[in-house]
């Protein structure tokens, strides 16, 4: 894999970067981004450390904001893991209350006695700042979800198998409670070492990098 990874991050390279703030309105509805993080490199170029899609239809612009821009751990499983990281690097117990999914106004009843509401909002801005100060992506257009979730789940085995693209002694995510995105050096827990892609599929992504109708 290390090959084809090796040639990923070619790939990737001759694309212009975006980075905080983006404007929406100049992506396109629907794709697939892979993300990029400041200090990281691999294959002599910057290291793949998110990729990811949508699975609603026109969704990327407003999953791109979900965890760029708006401050809600629960609507963004990227976002709750940088959260992770930061609090469990600084041995901070505001961890547990951090784990708790808010999402509905009954979840929020159940658990308003056992959360420092104050505390999330702070660490909420923290994520935002790390993230927007540190992260950096391209995207590219795929209209059908089959293929969009293909192409994430093979990429993401791809750059997970890979034994020479791995994390700086420093990277943030060393510091997650989860062991796979410790152990694989992405920021994901999900699609890790299943099947790759082939010389063909390397192929059709890179049409689909390039492709600006």
């Amino acid at each position: 894999m290390s090959e084809l990874c090796h040639k990923l991050h070619r790939l990737f390279s001759e694309v212009p970067k975006l980075g905080f703030p983006f404007d929406t309105k100049a992506l396109p509805p629907n794709g697939v981004y892979i993300l990029f993080e400041q200090g990281e490199f691999g294959h002599e170029a910057d290291r793949i450390v998110r990729i990811g899609t949508h699975t609603g239809d026109r969704q990327l612009r407003s999953r791109l904001k979900e965890h760029f821009i708006k401050e809600n751990k629960d609507r963004s499983i990227f976002r709750k893991n940088i959260g992770r990281a930061l609090l469990n690097r600084d041995a901070d117990s505001f961890l547990g209350q951090w784990e708790l999914d808010l999402t509905t106004s009954a979840a929020k009843t159940q658990y308003a006695h056992m959360v420092n509401f104050q505390k999330l909002r702070d660490t909420e801005k923290r994520v935002t700042e790390y993230i927007q100060r540190n992260f950096r992506f391209i995207v590219f257009r795929v209209d059908e979800k089959r293929e969009r979730l293909q192409w994430e789940s093979k990429i993401i085995s791809t750059v997970s198998s890979c034994d020479e693209c791995r994390a700086s002694e420093t990277w943030l995510g060393l510091h997650s409670p989860k062991a796979k995105i410790r152990e694989s050096g992405l920021w994901i827990v999900n699609e890790l070492y299943k099947q790759p892609l082939s010389e063909s599929d390397f192929e059709a992504v890179k049409i689909a990098v390039f492709w600006k109708s």
